[in-house]
């Protein structure tokens, strides 16, 4: 896991755990080096904390606008 500074503290960006974004991974962050709780999501494309999420799964990065489809999908919307 990677340190990362933020205006939070220390957070631990993992290498292994993410998902496939439309720009770059999303790389999942943890409050501490046992990643015990979930800090949030990472960007790589740009490397931001600012990220978005819907009740579907899907990621949105709120600075370069990286994008991450549905992970549940709903055919009512269709």
């Amino acid at each position: 896991m990677q340190p990362w500074p933020t205006d939070d503290g220390t957070v631990y960006v993992s290498q292994r755990d993410g998902d496939k974004g439309s720009k770059g991974p999303f790389l999942v962050a943890y409050e501490s080096k046992d990643a015990d709780e979930r800090y949030g999501w990472f960007c790589t494309n740009c490397e931001s904390f600012d990220n978005a999420m819907d009740s579907m799964g899907r990621i949105k990065c709120n600075q370069c606008g990286n994008f991450r489809k549905p992970t549940e999908w709903d055919a009512a919307h269709e």
